[in-house]
Formats: C-alpha cells, sequence, structure tokens
C-alpha cells in the first residue's frame, strides 16, 4: 500500500509539469473545456493535451463527460481548486512586468474581480469577506466561520437556500489565501452560494468570458447598503 508521502509525491508530480499545471489553472474558472481548447490554449498538440490529461484524470484532479464527439474536462471539485490557489497564493509576484495592452488588461481584471472556480476572489472577494467580518456576519477569532448573524443574513435578505449550504462534504465557510491580495476570502459552500447569488442578483457579472467579474452599477448600490462597502472599493 502506498504510503502518504508516495501519495504526496505523486500528487506534486502531477503539478510539476508545466502544462498540465496551465491546464489546472485554465480549469479554474469552473467551467468545462474541450481537450481541442485546453491544447490551444497550451500551446500544444492535441495529442500531447490528451496524454496529460489522462494523467491528470487517473490522478484525480480533473474529471470528464462526453457529449457526442467531444470530451469535456473540468477540475475535480472545489476542493481541487482551492488547492490550487493557495499554492498560487505562495509564489512571488512574476519578476517581470506584464506587457502588451491586453496582457495588462486581463491582469487588472483578474486582480480587480475573479471567480476562483465556484466563490469571488482578488480585491472583490477580499472587500466582501472584510465587509462580513466587519458586521460579524464572519469570525475570524480562533478559525474562519459563518456566525448565526452570516447564516440568517446569507438565507434571509440574500435569499440562499439554507440547504444549500450544508448540501455537500466542503465545509460551509473556508479561508482562501488570494494569491494576488496576499489576504483571505471567502471559500466553502457560503462563498460559493453567495457569487452565485450575486451573479442571479445581477450585482456581478463576467467580463471578456474568463474568470474575471466585475460590480455592477446596481451592484454597487446595493453592497453598499447591504454591506456599507465603499462603492469606490469596488471598482
Amino acid at each position: 500500500m502506498p504510503t502518504r508521502g508516495a501519495e504526496l509525491a505523486g500528487l506534486a508530480a502531477l503539478l510539476a509539469d508545466r502544462t498540465r499545471a496551465e491546464i489546472c489553472l485554465a480549469l479554474l474558472d469552473g467551467r468545462a473545456w474541450t481537450a481541442g481548447e485546453l491544447a490551444r490554449h497550451t500551446g500544444v498538440a492535441p495529442s500531447t493535451a490528451t496524454e496529460h490529461l489522462d494523467r491528470l484524470r487517473e490522478g484525480g484532479l480533473v474529471v470528464e463527460h462526453r457529449q457526442g464527439r467531444h470530451r469535456y474536462l473540468r477540475l475535480a471539485g472545489p476542493q481541487v481548486a482551492e488547492l490550487l490557489e493557495t499554492m498560487v497564493a505562495h509564489l512571488d509576484p512574476p519578476a517581470a512586468p506584464v506587457t502588451g495592452l491586453r496582457a495588462a488588461t486581463v491582469t487588472a481584471a483578474l486582480a480587480r474581480g475573479r471567480t476562483c472556480y465556484d466563490h469571488l476572489a482578488g480585491r472583490l472577494g477580499v472587500a466582501v469577506t472584510e465587509a462580513m467580518t466587519a458586521r460579524g456576519l464572519l469570525s475570524d477569532d480562533g478559525g474562519f466561520a459563518l456566525t448565526e448573524s452570516g447564516s440568517a443574513w446569507l438565507t434571509g435578505p440574500m435569499g440562499i437556500d439554507p440547504a444549500a449550504l450544508r448540501a455537500t462534504r466542503r465545509p460551509v465557510a473556508r479561508s482562501c489565501l488570494d494569491w494576488t491580495e496576499r489576504r483571505v476570502h471567502l471559500g466553502g459552500s457560503a462563498g460559493a452560494q453567495l457569487c452565485r447569488r450575486l451573479k442571479e442578483l445581477a450585482w456581478i457579472k463576467g467580463v471578456g468570458g474568463g474568470r474575471a467579474v466585475r460590480v455592477t452599477a446596481l451592484g454597487e448600490a446595493e453592497l453598499a447598503r447591504t454591506l456599507g462597502m465603499d462603492p469606490l472599493i469596488l471598482r
């Protein structure tokens, strides 16, 4: 039977290859990608991408489903996404500045607000988390937890189904270290449900078809009203 050390070494080996690491980071947007899309994204031949995807699937980091001729891949779950985001947060900032207007625009948008698989990250995610903590909806005293007031806020004014918060085995609230802000944002089922609800209410919207999100004018007004957030922080 493999030891835990051997299993950990096997996991590290999966991410030690640059192409496999790039595939995993692309899948952080929570969408299902085709093998062809991932091949183009990473700049490798389709056959090479397939070999890497097979290894990631066998290692439990991605799952696949087939629809017609297409093979769709996505991360195996939020725990994998949180692991990847935490690992990236421990990296030093890039030494070389971003070059090119398009690259700079994408980088700025992701830093301002993005999804980490299924919850909010970036300045937006951190700001919402800190506002919830300041209002007593989250507690970081000896751990990270949703308070009774926080649960009542999410399932009352925010309209989130109470069962949805406990429908999975993942923690209700989990601190997730943000790789751009170097502070924590809200993960877990509460983070996922809050992100989903903010999209439903049109308080936030996607930018450019990727992970980046921004607060709408309606969202600025409502987040200021409900959480006392400064609209300037949200832009």
